[in-house]
C-alpha cells in the first residue's frame, strides 16, 4: 500500500542555492537507497520567505523507508547536509512529519 507523506524541515537563509545544487547531485547511493526501499514521486518544496522545505513523498513501505535512516548512504548525506540546515545530534534533518487531511486523485 502506498503512503503518501509531507515534511516540514528548515534550510539556512544563505543556503538556497547549496541546498538546491546537493540535490540536483543526489549522491548515487542515497538516490539508490530511496528507490530500493520504494520511495518514489519525491519533492521538495523551499519557500524563501522563511527557509521552510516542504517535503512530498509516497512510499511503498513505511519501515523500509524508515530503516534507510540506519545506512551508511544516509548517514553520509546527512553529515553533508549539516552545514546548511537544521539538524539533530544525529545529523539527521529536524523534521515535522504532518498528518494528511485532505487528498484528491
Amino acid at each position: 500500500m502506498t503512503v503518501r507523506m509531507g515534511q516540514l524541515m528548515h534550510v539556512y537563509p544563505d543556503q538556497y542555492e547549496e541546498y538546491e545544487r546537493r540535490h540536483n547531485n543526489l549522491f548515487p547511493e542515497m538516490r539508490k537507497a530511496l528507490k530500493e526501499a520504494g520511495a518514489h514521486n519525491y519533492s521538495i518544496f523551499l519557500d524563501k520567505k522563511t527557509g521552510n522545505l516542504f517535503a512530498y513523498l509516497e512510499v511503498d513501505n513505511v519501515e523500509k523507508y524508515d530503516a534507510i535512516a540506519g545506512s551508511e548512504a544516509c548517514k553520509e548525506w546527512w553529515a553533508y547536509m549539516e552545514p546548511i540546515m537544521d539538524t539533530n545530534i544525529n545529523q539527521s534533518p529536524v523534521t515535522l512529519n504532518l498528518h494528511e487531511v485532505f487528498h484528491l486523485d
